[in-house]
């Protein structure tokens, strides 16, 4: 039996299904690559909430397996939204690498004065910080990121620590404490989704690391409760059942945040509902000033 597995063309992307493959064939399973285009690949031009949020990466992978393309998709976990088609499921997620955003920098950090992110998480998070700098649009991959640093159209720009450690990049800057500049849910974990064959289900399973199921799954319930996608600037981080959770307005000036340990699935929604209750007006207000009807993404 071979698995056809599908993937994005970047080259993280490349990576993280070579990781999976590999790990499937250290079990004796072949498998074989397809490389889909997402609509999150081909509009680099714009932020992502202008395009449909998290979805982008995913929907043209989601419709290939559910036509029978590939058997299963290899994402970078944080890509997949709350609201998923009928007769998928996430049948492994990988051991989390490290979750934080890492700020690359040119020159020394008194420096920065212009920093590139499309995030409105990052982007709120990094003027609550330092209100004085300037946050300008930055999309593209990794390579693309780092190469419009150094060509000096920003003094800085964030990326994910995850990523630069799976694609052995070393570069000037530093991380960005999660207890601080809380992460995208999910950020620093690859998942693989398939279709609901439960042979196939069970086949992919053995890739599961349960302690980060459990916590990513936690941070999905609050995530699922809040309903704000890339749209709010928000960011959910469990480790080991502790949970921090914040929804921010979109200069960062204000924000609602809870910390609490959480021992079940149940626990985490109501505390997303706790938090959407007190956050509304901050959702609201983005999708507001986004220009974006109200609503899940």
């Amino acid at each position: 039996m071979s698995i056809r597995i599908g993937t994005r063309g970047s080259k993280l992307a490349l990576i993280q299904t070579e990781i999976v493959a590999k790990k499937l064939a250290e079990l004796g399973i072949a498998t074989e690559q397809t490389v889909i285009s997402t609509a999150g690949d081909t509009t680099t031009q714009v932020p992502l909430h202008e395009i449909g949020g998290q979805g982008v990466f995913v929907r043209a992978l989601d419709d290939a397996i559910l036509a029978g393309e590939i058997d299963c998709a290899v994402h970078s976990m944080k890509d997949i939204p709350a609201y998923r088609p009928s007769g998928l499921v996430t049948a492994a997620i990988l051991k989390r690498d490290p979750p934080a955003d890492f700020l690359a920098y040119r020159g020394s950090l008194s420096a920065v004065k212009i920093v590139g992110t499309s995030s409105t998480r990052r982007r709120a998070q990094l003027l609550r910080h330092d209100p004085s700098v300037t946050i300008q649009d930055l999309r593209g991959n990794v390579d693309t990121r780092i190469r419009k640093l150094g060509a000096g159209e920003y003094d800085a720009i964030v990326l994910a620590e995850a990523g630069l450690r799976r694609m052995d990049i070393r570069i000037q800057g530093e991380r960005l404490p999660p207890e601080k500049f809380v992460p995208s849910p999910n950020q620093g974990t690859i998942a693989v989704v398939c279709r609901a064959d439960p042979s196939l289900r069970e086949v992919l399973s053995v890739l599961d690391h349960p302690q980060t199921r459990t916590d990513v799954m936690i941070e999905r319930a609050v995530m699922e409760q809040l309903g704000g996608g890339c749209f709010t600037p928000l960011g959910i981080y469990c480790n080991g059942g502790h949970l921090i959770a914040e929804v921010l307005s979109l200069d960062g000036a204000r924000a609602e945040r809870i910390e609490t340990d959480i021992t079940t699935i149940e626990e985490a929604r109501e505390q997303g509902r706790q938090l959407k209750a007190r956050a509304q007006g901050l959702i609201d207000e983005a999708y507001q000033r986004l220009g974006i009807a109200a609503g899940p993404s």
